[in-house]
């Protein structure tokens, strides 16, 4: 066993209250010292910064959740998930875990939820204290996003349910391909991304899972506004090929926030935890 397989069997399911209800939520802990939440992108999971979380956990106790709808944590059918709720989420993990701060670390569609954090934390109702937060290749500015053509598919009310209803591992496969660095041999990342999506047949979801790309539309206003006026601690690391979220939303994160440490990964593309872990984790560190 090896892969997201082992990543699942050395962590836990957890009984998490989210709204009206109860969901089991797969963690995973590691480490020890200040804690460090980490969180994934679409189509994912944890799994992703399995990499990444040797050397962190080597400062850090780390937590790392599989968001609703994703990986090994439940993924309800006849649900409208949200990015606001995804955030519920995070804030009922950590009272769960008894985090009373953390680091925050976000990709992709993560970073929404991070945005989301932070509008609350400049509300003065986040409970928990953000130390920092990092973030990695995600639509900050929804008008810069690039959307690859099958999650523009997926977001149509017609064929989005059709394509979630055929979608297959070779599909993804060749769906992903071309958000990775050329050069980069993803095979092994890929069949791990499709054994996520694809645990409880989490494929047949994907139409609503992909709405976070309208949520990010309807509340840019609060997110950006957040992110650019935080006085929570900031730091970008980016892969620079990302042809989703690279070097055009690198661009304005510089002009926006220049103060904030940026780290350009000039060989790297949409996923810099999978393609270039020793530098993310360096980063994250310095």
């Amino acid at each position: 066993m090896g892969g997201i397989e082992q990543w699942w069997s050395e962590g836990a399911r957890v009984a998490i209250r989210l709204g009206a209800g109860e969901r089991m939520i797969f963690v995973r802990r590691l480490g020890a010292g200040p804690p460090m939440t980490l969180l994934h992108g679409f189509p994912s999971s944890s799994c992703d910064w399995a990499r990444v979380a040797a050397p962190l956990a080597e400062q850090h106790a780390l937590l790392l959740p599989d968001f609703l709808g994703f990986g090994a944590s439940d993924k309800p059918a006849d649900h409208d998930y949200s990015l606001h709720e995804q955030a519920d989420l995070v804030e009922a993990l950590w009272a769960h875990e008894g985090v009373g701060s953390t680091v925050l670390v976000a990709h992709d569609y993560a970073v929404s939820v991070a945005q989301e954090l932070l509008a609350r934390h400049a509300e003065g109702t986040l409970a928990v204290e953000l130390v920092a937060v990092h973030l990695l290749n995600g639509g900050l500015y929804p008008d810069l996003h690039r959307p690859e053509p099958i999650q523009t598919a997926l977001l149509d009310p017609e064929q989005g349910p059709r394509i979630s209803a055929q979608m297959t591992q070779e599909h993804l496969v060749a769906a992903l391909r071309p958000t990775f660095a050329a050069g980069f041999d993803a095979t092994a990342d890929c069949v791990d991304i499709w054994r996520s999506i694809s645990r409880d047949a989490g494929q047949l979801i994907a139409h609503r899972l992909i709405r976070y790309m309208s949520d990010r539309v309807r509340h840019t206003e609060r997110w950006v506004t957040a992110l650019e006026t935080t006085d929570v601690p900031l730091a970008f690391v980016w892969g620079m090929l990302d042809p989703i979220s690279g070097a055009h939303v690198a661009e304005r994160i510089r002009e926006r926030m220049p103060s904030a440490p940026f780290t350009a990964l000039r060989d790297v593309g949409h996923w810099p935890p999978l393609e270039a872990p020793r530098r993310v984790a360096d980063a994250i560190l310095d």
